[in-house]
């Protein structure tokens, strides 16, 4: 996606109009705000900004007239529309572009969507529109079709940790590593939910963060308690799966969530006897480690029957079937 994008600013191919989907957190709107830079930088248009010239200073601090962030839940009827419309007539003031970054854009209503779609199929040469949605398949197919699509993907595990490994020494934050794992796992993919998290786990913790203060602040996910139960499993010990699954319920642990976690470590071990190096794209360089150690002592036949019992079970718990 990065590549395309630069191809497209270095080739002089800029289309008009760009959809970037994916799950929250994952980095739409920051993508929009730095290719607004791109293009808008004094040196450009550039796949460097130099995010030191006047252009590339307004954005940062969210001042530049020229590049407008529009939340279309709030934003979302026929008469916010065509003002935008009217609007977008104009050319920009200062900056080469004026640029449109429309968030939550499955928000429009229907007659909103289609006061829109007049825009983009004869914008001004000097517009460019940025939409930013989790949910594109809400959009009107009509809107689809005029944009440049880009799907954004969930973040993986070691990214995360290594992102707020970096933010949390800048900030002067004592955090442990277990604690950035756990952090990372609980934001299931989202930068930002990590990033709030770490926050308010260093104001929990004041300034120390590990993994204790990360329980005791957002209370278990379950992940411990998973690699526990999976252990008994294996063991086909009875009485400890018993034991685990009390203890995961005193701890407020919902069942289903247990369950989905067990069903995650045990998919972890079969990934790790195929592809070590897959699992280890996707978690903690610890666990990572441990799920590959533990893949060993087992065969594929033993965690294959046991994967299909477990997906059968989240299954009818989703369903709420009365026979679970």
């Amino acid at each position: 996606m990065v590549r395309t994008l630069r191809s497209a600013i270095e080739g002089g191919k800029v289309a008009h109009a760009y959809l970037f989907s994916g799950p929250r957190g994952s980095g739409k709107t920051s993508a929009a705000k730095i290719f607004a830079r791109c293009m808008n930088c004094e040196r450009g248009p550039t796949a460097e900004p130099d995010n030191t010239c006047a252009a590339c200073v307004a954005m940062l601090e969210g001042t530049a007239l020229d590049v407008l962030e529009i939340d279309a839940a709030s934003n979302r009827g026929i008469d916010e529309i065509r003002s935008l419309r009217d609007a977008v007539k104009f050319p920009p003031s200062v900056m080469r572009k004026k640029i449109y970054i429309i968030d939550e854009a499955h928000m429009l209503t229907k007659e909103g969507a289609n006061a829109f779609l007049k825009t983009l199929e004869e914008p001004p040469e000097h517009a460019l529109f940025i939409l930013a949605t989790t949910e594109p398949e809400r959009l009107p197919i009509t809107i689809l079709s005029r944009c440049q699509r880009y799907a954004f993907r969930r973040i993986a595990i070691p990214v995360m940790i290594e992102r707020m490994r970096e933010i949390a020494a800048a900030e002067n934050i004592a955090v442990e590593e277990s604690a950035l794992a756990a952090i990372a796992y609980r934001a299931d993919g989202g930068l930002r939910d990590a990033l709030t998290m770490l926050e308010q786990a260093a104001a929990y913790g004041d300034g120390r963060v590990d993994a204790a203060a990360i329980e005791s602040a957002f209370g278990s996910n379950g992940r411990e308690m998973a690699l526990r139960l999976r252990d008994d499993v294996l063991r086909r010990d009875a009485g400890a799966m018993l034991r685990t699954i009390e203890e995961a319920s005193d701890a407020g642990i919902e069942p289903a969530t247990l369950l989905r976690a067990l069903l995650g470590a045990m998919r972890n071990l079969l990934v790790a006897r195929i592809d070590p190096d897959l699992l280890a794209r996707d978690s903690a360089p610890e666990d990572a480690a441990e799920a590959t150690a533990r893949a060993q002592e087992i065969e594929s036949t033993t965690v294959l029957p046991l994967l299909r019992v477990l997906t059968d079970a989240a299954t009818l718990a989703r369903g709420g079937d009365a026979r679970l």
